[in-house]
C-alpha cells in the first residue's frame, strides 16, 4: 500500500513518517498535489544502489552464453555513402 504525505503534514510528523518508512516502506510526499519526493530506509536505499555487477558477470549470465556468434568482419570494400 503506497502512503503519501503532503508536505507541511510530513514536516509537522516526520517521526511518523520515518518510522512508517521502516516498517512499512517507502513514503511519498507531495507538494501541490504532486508526487515530489520519497522517504525509504536506508536498507531500501542499499538496495536499489547496490551495484549489479559488472560488465564481465553480464555477459557471464547472458541467456546467450556459449552460442556461436559469427564476428567475423567483412573484408570487402567500404559501402558507397551520397553526400
Amino acid at each position: 500500500m503506497k502512503t503519501a504525505w503532503q508536505l507541511q503534514t510530513a514536516k509537522n510528523r516526520l517521526s511518523e513518517v520515518v518510522e512508517k518508512a521502516l516498517r512499512q516502506g517507502p513514503q511519498t510526499i507531495t507538494r501541490r498535489g504532486k508526487e515530489t519526493v520519497v522517504i525509504l530506509s536506508v536498507k531500501d536505499y542499499e538496495k536499489l544502489t547496490k551495484p549489479k555487477g559488472g560488465l564481465v558477470d553480464f555477459f557471464l549470465r547472458s541467456p546467450l552464453r556459449g552460442v556461436d556468434i559469427d564476428l567475423e568482419r567483412d573484408k570487402g570494400f567500404p559501402r558507397e555513402v551520397d553526400l
